[in-house]
């Protein structure tokens, strides 16, 4: 019977506790010679989510890593994410038509002007066993 008397305590003190919320506060200092070498400042609070919004606390709800709303806020409601993973699949088809040879590879499109001057004194774009040839 005391087992059962246990976990019924133990039940209530976890509900207490996410109820009120506990603070457990630390410092670890590390000193050599009356040097400090290191300062750990510890904060712990344990409290149920509903008791933290009351106090005011609610980083994982605009943090993208835990909340999908905080995620499509930052990429712009994932507009961005669309637009690259349509050029990406682009991209993708392209290389694939390029390795295969066939030569229906669309050309690089000309809103990438940093690339195009760059590649300006490269080879002719026609190269010998890439695509169809004409000779007239």
């Amino acid at each position: 019977m005391s087992g059962e008397k246990t976990s019924a305590n133990l039940a209530d003190l976890l509900e207490r506790i996410l109820d009120k919320g506990i603070v457990i506060v630390g410092d670890i200092r590390i000193n050599l010679l009356d040097i400090e070498l290191l300062t750990i400042k510890l904060r712990l609070l344990v409290a149920s989510v509903d008791r933290a919004k009351e106090m005011g606390i609610d980083w994982w709800e605009h943090d993208p890593t835990l909340s999908s709303k905080a995620r499509q806020a930052e990429t712009g409601t994932g507009g961005e994410d669309r637009a690259l993973q349509e050029e990406n699949r682009r991209l993708r088809e392209r290389l694939a038509a390029l390795e295969a040879g066939d030569g229906a590879a669309e050309p690089a499109p000309a809103a990438e002007p940093a690339e195009a001057a760059g590649k300006a004194g490269d080879a002719p774009a026609s190269r010998p066993g890439r695509g169809k040839e004409t000779r007239s």
